[in-house]
C-alpha cells in the first residue's frame, strides 16, 4: 500500500510539472503572438520606448562595458603569454578579435542583460501582478500588452545589438591594452592583424543573433512577470526563473547558431 500511494504521489508529481510546463509554454506562444500583433497596429507611444531604453540599455552599459573589458584583457594574457612560448605571439590579435565579435561579446552581453533587464522586467511586472497594477490598467482601458510588454520588447531587440557592438569594440581595446603594455607590441599592429582576420560576416553573425536573443529575453522575463503569484515569495521565483531560462536559451542559442555559421561557411 506503502508503495502504491508513493508511486501514485511521485506519478502525479509528474503530472503536474508537465502540465505546469505545457501551460508556461503556451502563455509564452501567446504572449509573442499577442505582442507582434500590438506591435504593428497604433497608437505608438515613443516615450514608453526612450523610457525603456533608458532604463534597460543605458543602465545596462557599464556593466557590460566593464565585463567586456575584463574578456578582452584576459583572453589577451592567457593566449599572449602562452602562445610567446611558441613564437606565437603575432596571432593574439587574430584570436581575441575573431573570439569576441562572432562568439563571446554577444554571448556575455546577452547573459549580462539577462541577469540585469531581464531580473528587472521580472521584478517589476510581477510586483505589478500581485498588487493587482496589470488588473487596474486593463480596467482602465489600456490593453496591458501594448503598454507594458511591446516597450521592452522592442527596446531589448533593438538595444542588444548596439550594447553587443560597443562591448566588441572594447573587449578589443581591452587585449590591445595587454597587449601593448605587456607583451611589447605596436598598436597600430594590433589592429592591423585585428581589422585583417575580422570580416563582415563575422560582424553580422554576431550581432544578428543578439537580435532573437534580446526578443526572448523579453518574453520570458515578461511571461514570467506577468504569471507571478503567492506575494513576494513568487515575485523572487519569478525573477530566478526568469534569469535561469533566458540564459540557457542564450547559451543554447549560441551553440546552435555557431554551429549553423560553420556549417553554412557564414
Amino acid at each position: 500500500m506503502t508503495v502504491s500511494r508513493r508511486s501514485y504521489r511521485f506519478l502525479e508529481s509528474i503530472g503536474e510539472s508537465l502540465l505546469g510546463l505545457f501551460e508556461a509554454v503556451a502563455d509564452f506562444v501567446w504572449l509573442m503572438g499577442r505582442t507582434f500583433r500590438t506591435a504593428l497596429t497604433p497608437p505608438y507611444s515613443f516615450s514608453l520606448l526612450f523610457e525603456q531604453f533608458f532604463r534597460l540599455i543605458v543602465r545596462s552599459a557599464p556593466l557590460v562595458l566593464f565585463t567586456a573589458a575584463s574578456i578582452g584583457t584576459v583572453m589577451a594574457l592567457q593566449f599572449g603569454y602562452g602562445m610567446e612560448r611558441f613564437g606565437g605571439k603575432l596571432y593574439v590579435p587574430t584570436v581575441v578579435s575573431v573570439s569576441i565579435v562572432r562568439v563571446l561579446g554577444p554571448l556575455f552581453t546577452c547573459l549580462m542583460l539577462a541577469g540585469r533587464a531581464g531580473a528587472g522586467i521580472a521584478a517589476e511586472l510581477g510586483s505589478m501582478a500581485v498588487t493587482q497594477q496589470v488588473d487596474a490598467v486593463r480596467a482602465m482601458g489600456t490593453d496591458p500588452i501594448r503598454k507594458l510588454v511591446v516597450p521592452r520588447v522592442i527596446v531589448l531587440m533593438v538595444g542588444a545589438p548596439l550594447l553587443t557592438l560597443l562591448a566588441d569594440v572594447v573587449g578589443i581595446a581591452g587585449g590591445m591594452l595587454v597587449s601593448t603594455t605587456g607583451l611589447g607590441m605596436p598598436a597600430s599592429l594590433y589592429l592591423q592583424k585585428s581589422f585583417a582576420a575580422l570580416a563582415l560576416s563575422d560582424v553580422i553573425v554576431g550581432t544578428g543573433k543578439t537580435v532573437l536573443f534580446g526578443m526572448f529575453i523579453a518574453f520570458i522575463s515578461c511571461s514570467h512577470g506577468l504569471r507571478t503569484r503567492d506575494g513576494t515569495v513568487g515575485i523572487g521565483a519569478s525573477t530566478t526563473s526568469a534569469v535561469v531560462m533566458s540564459s540557457i536559451v542564450i547559451m543554447l542559442g549560441d551553440v546552435f547558431v555557431t554551429k549553423l555559421s560553420w556549417v553554412f561557411k557564414w
